[in-house]
């Protein structure tokens, strides 16, 4: 059977340059101190990967890509696959503590994957015993999967599958084993008349799209002009966030406890934990940028990337699923429980519009863009000089799993997660939860944030100050922002 690429899987492939890769990245750390101090072998970790290859197609399919890009490509399975060539092991160097873990996973990540392969590899660090709260024989495992083939909410069901639910080896997810069909290499035939067909009717199912957006392209565009809802239309202002990448990636993250985010979305009613999360990262960015007096009048923008699959498809198929909400941070409000109450009323108000347009419009009509035509324009989109400055971060929190996980007796006491940046957009923050907990981790590019250690610290003190904050009565009034920010006193002027 034919396997070929959505067009929404095919575009990570088309904006992926030497300097915006474009896969995602897991960080599991495992303790096995925690569960009897068994020693894990590294030929372990393989043979218990071996044994859940059935789990996803996506071990053992590579990419059939056309010439020019005449086409979106196509899934073929791998006729070479070896599974020892995507697991490789180091030790972590001295002085082996967690900033020189930081830096070892954003080495790997910032690494090219083999695009001739099955586009996944893990990487297993030893040798984290020196790091505070890591007991004896610690290791992590760094799992890289390419964006074509699987988004956020995939991309958890797939950990979740690999991993145990006790330190017997008892699956998390009983996946019954399958003969997948991982796609036949298509003939010349197939191709020239697929990429015919597929250019000949693209003008009419993208204009049969338009006409079903229009009405509300129509109504946006008219809210935009009046300038009816919170702030009008989302202007983006310029950061350094907004600047152009390097091949050159930093990582940093820092953990809190999600029974204390729980307790802190309580104090402002309606609200959620996704509202506490863009909280916090309003207020780390706007003490960030204070401190290199670089924060701007105007609040910051963020892109959310939002799950589009049904409440029980996460594993329907690999693939991406995904479309994405854009969200006002009020980075010019000072106070931490104001600001979670304008995000809150933010947040409500876009699903209640449907707002953050743009990326999904976007999502509805590259369906229906030719391959060699995406290509072309994102080869344009991707470029330093005319990359489009739609938000100033992004921010991504999918739930994981709630109770404990295990892999060949070690139990998982951390995870994190990297995520691809790009020109015009240089930071993302993932928020994944696991067992009680929920991670803040950062990637950046070392030109654009060289001191990462300090924004994560800005993280803390953020979500220190949120915790921290008394309820108090806020009158009709003082509820909704003003147009221009919180006190000119609150601000810093941008530096040019």
């Amino acid at each position: 059977m034919l396997h070929q690429l959505s067009a929404q899987d095919a575009q990570f492939l088309y904006i992926q340059t030497p300097e915006n890769l474009t896969h995602i990245m897991a960080v599991y750390v495992y303790d096995p101190s925690v569960s009897g101090g068994k020693t894990v072998r590294f030929k372990d970790i393989i043979e218990h990967i071996r044994g859940r290859l059935h789990i996803s197609p996506v071990f053992k399919r590579r990419l059939y890509r056309l010439p020019f890009d005449i086409d979106h490509p196509y899934w073929v399975e791998d006729e070479h696959f070896d599974i020892e060539a995507h697991i490789s092991h180091s030790r972590l160097p001295e002085p082996a503590d967690w900033r020189q873990f930081c830096i070892h996973a954003a080495r790997h990540f910032s690494k090219p994957m083999d695009m001739n392969r099955p586009l996944w590899d893990m990487y297993v660090v030893e040798g984290l015993d020196r790091i505070e709260g890591y007991g004896k024989g610690s290791y992590a495992i760094l799992t890289r999967v390419h964006h074509a083939a699987i988004d956020g909410t995939a991309a958890t069901y797939f950990f979740t599958a690999l991993s145990d639910m006790d330190t017997k080896g008892t699956p998390m997810i009983d996946v019954p084993a399958s003969d997948w069909d991982y796609g036949d290499m298509p003939t010349p035939a197939d191709v020239m008349n697929r990429a015919l067909s597929s250019n000949l009717t693209s003008p009419v199912k993208m204009a049969n799209a338009l006409l079903k957006l229009t009405p509300t392209l129509v109504d946006a565009a008219r809210k935009n002009i009046a300038g009816e809802g919170e702030g009008g239309g989302l202007d983006v202002p310029e950061t350094r966030f907004n600047g152009a990448v390097s091949p050159h990636k930093m990582f940093d993250a820092i953990t809190f406890d999600l029974e204390e985010l729980k307790a802190i979305r309580t104090k402002v009613e309606g609200a959620t934990i996704n509202d506490v999360v863009l909280t916090i990262c309003g207020g780390a960015l706007r003490k960030y940028l204070m401190k290199h007096k670089e924060l701007p009048d105007e609040t910051l923008v963020a892109v959310a990337p939002v799950n589009a699959r049904k409440r029980d498809g996460a594993n329907e198929d690999s693939g991406n699923k995904i479309t994405a909400m854009t969200v006002k941070l009020w980075t010019n409000i000072a106070g931490p429980l104001e600001r979670l109450e304008a995000i809150r009323r933010t947040t409500k108000e876009t699903k209640a519009a449907k707002s953050g347009l743009s990326a999904r419009i976007m999502t509805d009509l590259t369906q229906h863009i030719p391959g060699a035509t995406m290509a072309g324009v994102a080869k344009i989109l991707t470029s330093e000089r005319f990359a489009p400055k739609m938000c100033n971060v992004f921010i991504s929190n999918i739930p994981g799993p709630q109770t404990p996980m295990y892999m060949n007796g070690a139990k998982l006491i951390h995870q994190y997660a990297m995520a691809p940046l790009g020109n015009g957009m240089g930071l993302f923050i993932a928020t994944p939860s696991y067992n009680g907990t929920m991670s803040f981790a950062i990637t950046t590019d070392r030109n654009i944030m060289p001191d990462i250690v300090f924004f994560r610290e800005c993280i803390q003190k953020a979500f220190e100050e949120l915790r921290n904050a008394k309820v108090k009565t806020v009158t009709a009034a003082a509820k909704k922002p003003a147009k221009k920010s919180a006190k000119s006193s609150d601000r810093v002027k941008s530096s040019k």
